[in-house]
Formats: C-alpha cells, structure tokens, sequence
C-alpha cells in the first residue's frame, strides 16, 4: 500500500525557476548581476559566526528598520521568506475553498500555484493587447467569493506599469472587504513618474497590501527575505500563518544593512534603468515587438516561436526565461551580458519558422 497524497496535486503545475548552465549568460532569473550590496556582504560576513543560535522569530529589528523606512507603524508590517512566501501567507490569511483569488494571467507563475494549494478558487484575468493588467476586467471579475486581488505592477513577466490614476480609479471600486495586493517586487526599478507607491496607497486604505522583495534590486535572492506594508490586522493574520523562524539571521541582518545603504541601491537601479531602455531600444530597432517595461527585463511575446528563439540564444550562451508559446523574458544584465544577448537576437531569423 502506497501513502497517499491529494489527488487534485496531479494537475498542480511546477514552478519553474530559470536555468543555470555552466559557461552561459544567466539572464532567466530577474537576479541583479553585480550581487549583494557591499555593506550587505560585510554584515553577512560579521554575523556568520552567529549562525548556531536561532533567529529572531519575530524579525524585530527588521521590522523596526522597515517601519523607520517607511513612516508606518511597525504593526503594519510583516516579513516573510522571500514575497512568494508572503504571497502563499496572504491566500492562507484570507481564503478557505469557498473562497476565489483573482489575479492577471499571464503573471507571476506562483499565483495559481499557491491559490490551488490553499484549495481556493482560481479566476486568471487575460491582459490587454498590450501585455498590460486589464483593471476593467479584473473588477468585472469581482463576485461575492472574492477575498483577495493580486496586482502585479510592474507585471512580471510583461513588465508593463499600472500609473498611478489608474490604480486609483481601480482601488476605488474594489469593495473594501476584499483584500488588494500590490506585487511591488520590482519597484526600485520604476522610472516613470506617474508610477505608483504601493506603500503610501496601503497607509491610506485599509483593504490595500504592497508587498516587496530584497531578491531583486538589493541582490539578495539567495537569502530570501520580503516584506509586507498592510493593515495591521492583515499584518498580524500573516504572521500568525508563517512558519517559525522562517527568516533567517543572516537575511535578516543583510536586509538592514541593505536598507541603510540607499545611496548605493540608487547608483545600481540607475545603472539598470539605462541597459534596460539601451535593450528596449534594440530590440525595437531590430524588428521585435517589445512592450514599454519598467522592471529588470524585457518581454518578447514570440508565440509559437518563442521555444526556438530559446534554443537559439542556448546556442549563443544565452539562458533567457522562455514560456512556451508565448513569449521569452530577458534579464537586464551587465552590458557585455546584454550585448551578447542583443547580438544573438540580431541573428535569429524572425520570419523562418
């Protein structure tokens, strides 16, 4: 006799992370490729030997920086192990399988994934023509079992941008008993003016959330830490639903180190923000069809075409993000990453098939 498992986890799809291969440019995993911060790397490296005690369990001294950062109270904040597991955290918060989640499709891969785990319904709301959230649609989307709206902006894999008067308009006709939350996990990386400040938004409404990372833009994906800005009674439910000492103590004291070194932060998002618009421009210029981004990578809705525009940049040492039939996402590298990649976009036959 076999243990048994739940049977609906046959239809649960995997996430995919993006590849590694040795020798190749890694450009599948919206990594930033200059690493953690130096001041990071320095408290990392001082608190090492420490490693043998526990964690603090309730991120104390985090949630002060953050709330300091932020002019919010530290009740309104809670930290996770890394945004994805504060994304499954909120669905645990406020859904039971009654309940619907709605979300753009396509967007972040973990949406479905932890809403069926969780056992709620899913309600995936096309995009646009034009690779951005359809606001309209998603409202539309809005029935009484609706507990919870993922906002993804900028979206990930698209990398389009809600502006702020949209987002607005949106808010306003959400009902406040549903939960919004603003997947803010590249913010760092808006250009735009007209860009929305998740956090402000969440201080002046009660049914709004904005959720960020310290994976992206402050380099460190590989200890895995997020933060949540929310209501304080969202914020206590997704501390009551995380697992225990789920961050750990060198994320923790590398995220402060983080938050205090934003001078450095600026100079890097900086730097991306320029390699990014230099690819877009490219792109555009090579022929591609490249939607406007403001995150750290580029969308190319290739269709049917996109596996063989994958293999080809393989061929080329370049690892892009492909999603069969539909499209590839591009990491914004160092720009001998991003020329290698350009040159193998400029060599790939857009009209064979």
């Amino acid at each position: 006799m076999t243990v048994r498992t739940r049977a609906d986890l046959d239809q649960l799809p995997a996430y995919v992370a993006g590849r590694t291969i040795p020798g190749s440019i890694k450009l599948a995993s919206n990594e930033v490729s200059e690493g953690p911060l130096p001041s990071a790397v320095a408290a990392i490296n001082q608190a090492a030997g420490e490693v043998h005690r526990y964690p603090d369990m309730g991120v104390g001294l985090l949630t002060e920086a953050l709330a300091a950062r932020f002019d919010v109270e530290p009740e309104r904040i809670a930290v996770g192990c890394g945004s994805v597991a504060l994304c499954e955290q909120l669905v645990q918060a406020t859904c039971t399988a009654d309940d619907e989640v709605i979300f753009p499709w396509r967007s972040f891969e973990a949406y479905p994934i932890i809403t069926h785990v969780v056992g709620a319904k899913q309600v995936r709301v096309p995009l646009t023509a034009g690779h951005a959230l359809d606001l309209e649609a998603m409202l539309a989307a809005i029935t009484p079992a609706t507990r919870l709206i993922f906002v993804c902006t900028p979206n990930n894999p698209t990398g389009t941008l809600l502006r702020r008067a949209e987002l607005e308009s949106f808010l306003d006709r959400v009902p406040s008993d549903v939960l919004v939350v603003l997947d803010e996990a590249y913010f760092e990386f808006v250009s735009d003016p007209e860009g929305p400040d998740g956090v402000e938004i969440a201080k002046q409404r009660e049914n709004v959330a904005s959720m960020r990372t310290f994976s992206k833009a402050y380099g460190l994906a590989g200890l895995r830490v997020g933060y949540t800005v929310a209501p304080p009674e969202v914020a206590a439910a997704l501390r009551k639903v995380s697992i225990p000492f789920s961050v750990n103590a060198l994320a923790q004291v590398a995220a402060i180190a983080s938050l205090e070194a934003q001078d450095e932060l600026q100079k890097r998002c900086a730097n991306v923000v320029a390699e990014r618009e230099r690819v877009h421009r490219e792109l555009l210029a090579i022929g591609y069809e490249v939607p406007e981004t403001q995150a750290n990578f580029v969308w190319l809705p290739l269709g049917e075409r996109t596996t063989e525009f994958n293999e080809h940049c393989l061929e080329n040492r370049v690892v892009v993000r492909a999603f069969v039939g539909e499209g590839a996402r591009v990491t914004i590298g160092q720009p001998e990453e991003n020329d290698a990649f350009l040159a193998a976009a400029r060599s790939f036959d857009r009209i064979g098939g």
